[in-house]
């Protein structure tokens, strides 16, 4: 199909132009890039890129087309997409609809066609910065109004933006174990992964308390991945502190995993441009082995932080830039990852994890 000029222009002047994908119009958002090679409908449905403009590394997207099984929330959550070819045809015959449909359905905007190697290499340098897209103006000065208007990520809450609003149910009732999981964002493989398990689940609202969590007499409790500055979750951070003294086994993912730390008194800093693919390789301080995981994550427990207290063990390092990916808590059934065990998209290897969480479970209940 004939498309649209779009332009694309970045916090620091850095201007590229190419083709409308998607709906036409404008957005804005800080820009992250992401190397998977595949699984890029279980990527933009994500709750962790809420607030975020999606740069692809991979040459083609969409070649597949939308399958209504492979989504991790009910819609699309980044902000607009950046990417080399945008396939209009797709090969698969599963697939529903194709890519366009999808995003003009959802109102999401995009530019395809501009050199997307280039940009990477440019976010790589100089870090993560806001962006804007648009194929409704190419005027520079309505282009940097945008950029003014939009709201940087550092000290950003959004996870309430993707929260559940209302507590529901998953899995099977006369499941063997009751888990609670405080939603930040949660992806819906987390929750097929614990039921897989033997875990009949109740999802609460990011604004939980933890007198309403513990009213359900749970047998342990997930932490969520999301979007967003942890820092500023100054009620969730309290939350879960109070749930750390009920001594309930908790197994943080990604932001929750974040949001665990500095309930411990660690502290977070925001990266340079972030982890985002399916191929971060991260040690196991434990065993020895390695892992290849999926990741996605513009924030990080600072490691000084964890050095310097003798209550949190490093379990885990990812082994591009050794920063923190995983840690114990010695006083309590806890533990936590930077990274996305329910690999969707992304590979296996770490799954083995809800395992662990639930031997944590079962440990607990014998003991009291």
């Amino acid at each position: 199909m004939e498309r649209k000029k779009a332009v694309l222009l970045l916090d620091d002047g850095t201007y590229f132009e190419g083709l409308a994908v998607g709906k036409i119009g404008t957005t804005t958002g800080e820009l992250a890039f992401n190397t998977g090679m595949t699984g890029y409908q279980e990527i933009f449905t994500d709750p962790s890129y809420y607030g975020q403009v999606l740069l692809m590394t991979t040459s083609h997207i969409g070649n597949y087309g939308i399958h209504d099984q492979e989504v991790e929330s009910e819609s699309i959550k980044i902000s607009g997409l950046i990417c080399k070819k945008f396939s209009d045809e797709f090969s698969r015959a599963s697939a529903s609809e194709s890519i366009q449909s999808y995003f003009e359905r959802d109102g999401i905007v995009g530019i395809s066609d501009i050199d997307t190697r280039a940009l990477v290499r440019h976010v790589r340098s100089k870090g993560a910065m806001n962006v804007v897209i648009s194929s409704e103006s190419t005027d520079r000065k309505f282009l940097r109004n945008k950029l003014l208007s939009a709201p940087n990520m550092e000290g950003l809450e959004l996870s309430s933006k993707v929260s559940t609003e209302t507590p529901y149910n998953f899995g099977e009732v006369d499941s063997i174990w009751k888990v609670a999981v405080l939603d930040f964002g949660v992806k819906k493989n987390i929750l097929k992964c614990l039921a897989e398990r033997g875990c009949y689940l109740k999802v609460f609202p990011n604004s939980a308390s933890s007198s309403e969590i513990n009213d359900w007499q749970p047998d342990g409790v997930m932490l969520s991945n999301g979007p967003g500055d942890p820092s500023v979750m100054h009620n969730e951070i309290a939350t879960i502190r109070e749930l750390l003294k009920l001594e309930f086994p908790i197994f943080g993912i990604c932001l929750g995993h974040q949001i665990m730390a500095l309930a411990s008194n660690l502290k977070t800093i925001k990266m340079h441009n972030g982890h985002r693919g399916v191929n971060h390789p991260v040690k196991n301080l434990n065993t020895s082995r390695c892992e290849i995981t999926s990741q996605n994550h513009g924030f990080v427990v600072d490691m000084k932080s964890v050095e310097s207290n003798k209550y949190v063990e490093l379990t885990h390092l990812h082994l591009n830039d050794n920063t923190v990916a995983g840690l114990k808590y010695i006083k309590h059934n806890a533990f936590s990852v930077q990274y996305h065990p329910e690999s969707s998209a992304g590979p296996n290897d770490s799954r083995y994890l809800f395992d662990d969480f639930i031997n944590i479970i079962k440990n607990f209940k014998l003991v009291k």
